[in-house]
């Protein structure tokens, strides 16, 4: 091994240590440190042992350890935990030095702490980092933003250990300024949140609805995985589905019907609701993990409250399983185009220049949206870079057309059923919404006129020009001076 080692990092937990092997596979030696220091020996002497790996008992230890411009990457628990965390590198560190936050740190967080630690003379890398595990291992997908200077030199690492397309491009490439890569990483992962409920409508819609059984399922969804929805996360269902224990029990049956959660999916629909962007899909995806955090209340419910009394079995046919499969397909689309459009809106408000073309590249492979539909959002954007929306493009216009009735047809089945598709069922109402020219929205911008003088437009006068109506002849003329709800 050489004197000094490649790289650095910090957090020897699940993913950082199979960043570890990745990193020294790709033919980079690694000084590792963690806050636990048994953990660091414990991994020298397993998976560690006979690799380019070096461990170290302090920071000052590890800092010593690294060539120069030192780059450290953190694994560590987003919030305080990072900001401790430099606190503690920042005395060790040479000019031009890079720290990479890899955890899933908040985006405004990374941006405070980007202008913090160029201030002082050093470079900050925010790198969202997907793949879970395996990803970790064998290539996730990277998201830096932060430092232009610091991706230059970190550019050789990041897409060597990064997941690769089919084509061998690098899941990985350069967003933006400082926050921008967990801001990206964010917007990912609200979109995972999406994905996972509509399909839990869907084995909901399968098991409770058309009392189909988990083979059944489990062979639906590997069919399903050879089509339009190809992914990481259809697959990994199909297989879930047909897991039996050595005593022959699925285990997706023993499961508690409460879901966790570690806040990104929040974060994703609290920016949406900042931002005035129609995020409707996540953020019921979101309330769908609350609503199932009440399982003593639903319990309780379930005894007292009444729903319909269908024999669901009579929708199961071929037919409904397709529509099923339209439905999610089509939701799909709608929750992408409300991630890109929130990703625009955020970006153009920081002054971020993103290319939404690569984005959808590199999360085509590692990550846990990975799917073959990422390449028709990357043909969409490369057609046409200025697209409002995806909903707009040819290629997605004709692919809702197609689904339309079978999605209609699904969301109407599950209300005669009474079963929940919060996820599904906003997806319907944003496209419905979306290509509606006029919304109720004058009745209800005449309702605020009415109780709080909030004024309004008119159709018939240029926009930015606002009235006032008298509407009961006891007001006064004056307008309550905003527009804003």
């Amino acid at each position: 091994m050489s004197e000094k080692s490649n790289i650095g990092l910090i957090g020897l937990a699940v993913m950082g240590e199979n960043l570890v092997l990745n990193m020294e596979s790709n033919g980079f030696s690694v000084s590792v440190f963690n806050r636990t220091v048994n953990r660091v020996e414990a991994f020298l002497k397993g998976r560690g042992s006979g690799k380019k790996i070096r461990g170290s008992k302090s920071i000052a230890e590890f800092c010593a350890q690294l060539e120069t411009p030192r780059k450290i990457m953190m694994l560590v628990k987003a919030g305080a935990a990072v900001d401790d965390l430099i606190e503690q590198i920042l005395p060790y560190l040479d000019e031009g030095d890079i720290i990479i936050d890899g955890g899933n740190s908040y985006y405004k967080d990374t941006i405070r702490r980007t202008a913090y630690v160029e201030k002082k003379g050093f470079l900050y890398l925010g790198a969202g980092v997907s793949g879970g595990e395996e990803g970790a291992l064998k290539g996730p997908s990277v998201m830096p933003g932060g430092s232009e200077a610091a991706w230059l030199i970190m550019k050789p690492i990041l897409q060597k250990i990064s997941a690769k397309t089919e084509s061998g491009d690098p899941c990985c490439d350069w967003v933006s300024r400082d926050g921008s890569g967990h801001f990206v990483k964010m917007i990912h992962n609200g979109i995972e949140y999406g994905d996972m409920q509509m399909i839990c409508e869907v084995y909901q819609m399968m098991k409770v609805g058309l009392k189909l059984t988990n083979r059944q399922m489990a062979d639906h969804f590997s069919a399903w995985n050879q089509r339009e929805l190809d992914s990481y996360l259809i697959e990994i269902t199909s297989d879930i589905l047909g897991y039996e224990s050595e005593a022959g029990e699925a285990v997706v049956d023993s499961i508690l019907d409460v879901a966790g959660q570690k806040g990104t999916g929040k974060w994703t629909a609290v920016s949406a609701l900042d931002y005035g962007q129609p995020l409707t899909l996540i953020g019921e995806a979101v309330f769908a993990r609350f609503l199932s955090s009440l399982k003593d209340e639903r319990s309780k419910a379930s005894k007292i409250l009444s729903g319909p009394k269908v024999d669901g079995s009579k929708f199961n046919s071929a037919e409904m399983i397709d529509n099923l499969e339209k439905a999610l397909y089509a939701s799909k689309i709608v929750s992408y185009a409300q991630g890109y459009q929130l990703m625009d809106t955020v970006a153009k408000e920081h002054n971020w220049t993103i290319n939404k073309g690569s984005i959808a590249l590199m999360w085509r492979g590692g990550c846990i949206i990975r799917s073959v539909f990422l390449g028709k959002i990357k043909e969409a954007f490369d057609r046409d870079p200025s697209l409002s929306n995806l909903l707009l493009d040819p290629f997605f216009k004709k692919a809702l057309e197609d689904a339309q009735e079978g999605w209609r047809n699904v969301i109407i089945t599950a209300t005669e059923l009474g079963i929940a598709m919060p996820a599904i069922s906003a997806a319907l109402n944003y496209y419905d919404g979306y290509r509606t020219e006029r919304l109720p929205a004058n009745l209800l911008q005449a309702q605020r006129d009415y109780f709080g003088a909030h004024t309004y437009e008119r159709i018939d006068s240029p926009r930015g020009e606002f009235f006032h109506t008298n509407w009961t002849g006891r007001g006064g003329d004056t307008a309550a001076g905003t527009y804003s709800a």
